[in-house]
């Protein structure tokens, strides 16, 4: 016979839910980002599932996060359960009401070797790895190869009269407008740069910001890499905490780089899609996700 509390509803999470969804986080060992979920929770479509009432340790048994691109695009992330309820398909339940959610639009995520399987059951494919490298920036050597290597563009804050070409250059580059979350980024980031060419033509765009015990650098979206190395280095030189960046398998040169300058891998995942054959808009100009949950 099933019991009611093997089908727990599903709900939406508001901002008051960010402590329970720190708490599960840290569960999993993904720390307290309390930064990153104040943004997905204000940004993005949240969905929990309560612990029964008869449940001693309470809070919340499994959380996702949709976040949509008008309505074009969808990213999925912060895809968590419980330890003690795992393997009762809450997570399969929650993606199943994601995907159900997006009406038919394409989703995006990435995917750890242990949750991959559940979403291949969805229909997810995958279309290439992600490996995340942190550690701290160091200069390139007096007169080394990398250094002038700028991509002839000069690299300055952001100022607000720069966010609409911002947003026009994203659009094109990310396939869907993002314009909700980057307009979030100067209140949300420590550093917001822009690359321009000598005629100032916007080249690039990038951010870091402040997680726990990195700083993750992104995104980061550029002409080509020449343009994302030069923006890349003051966002993560001098950062109080190690940089954190996660390169896609098809910018090895990049991934080199960094390895050169100080950076070490630490993590791998997989880029998945469902509903489309390719990801949106430009990808070799997407050198750097806002996040892993929001793509």
């Amino acid at each position: 016979m099933t019991s009611h509390d093997d089908h727990p509803p599903i709900r939406l999470l508001t901002p008051a839910d960010l402590g329970a969804c720190l708490d599960l986080a840290e569960e999993h060992g993904w720390g307290r980002e309390e930064h990153k979920w104040r943004l997905l929770l204000a940004s993005g479509t949240g969905y929990g599932i309560d612990a029964p009432a008869d449940d001693p340790a309470g809070g919340l048994l499994a959380t996702v996060i949709r976040t949509s691109y008008a309505e074009r695009w969808h990213a999925v992330g912060m895809m968590l359960v419980a330890g003690r309820r795992q393997r009762r398909g809450l997570g399969m339940r929650l993606m199943r009401r994601v995907v159900e959610d997006a009406a038919g639009a394409p989703l995006l995520l990435t995917a750890t070797d242990q949750g991959r399987p559940l979403y291949e059951r969805l229909g997810f494919k995958a279309m290439g790895g992600i490996t995340t490298l942190r550690g701290t920036l160091t200069e390139p050597p007096v007169g080394g190869e990398n250094r002038g290597d700028d991509g002839g563009v000069a690299v300055r804050p952001a100022r607000a009269a720069d966010l609409p070409e911002i947003l026009a250059y994203d659009l094109v580059a990310f396939g869907a407008d993002r314009t909700e979350l980057l307009a979030r980024l100067p209140r949300f980031a420590d550093r917001f740069l822009v690359a321009r060419t000598p005629e100032g033509r916007l080249a690039g765009f990038g951010a870091s910001w402040p997680n726990v015990t990195t700083t993750s650098i992104g995104p980061l979206v550029a002409d080509d890499a020449s343009v994302a190395r030069a923006l890349l280095t003051p966002l993560a030189l001098g950062t109080p905490t190690p940089a954190r960046f996660d390169v896609g398998d098809d910018q090895p040169e990049l991934a080199r780089w960094l390895h050169a300058r100080g950076l070490e891998e630490t993590g791998h995942t997989e880029l998945m899609i469902h509903g489309a054959h390719t990801p949106p808009g430009t990808p070799a100009r997407r050198f750097a996700p806002f996040s892993m949950a929001h793509g």
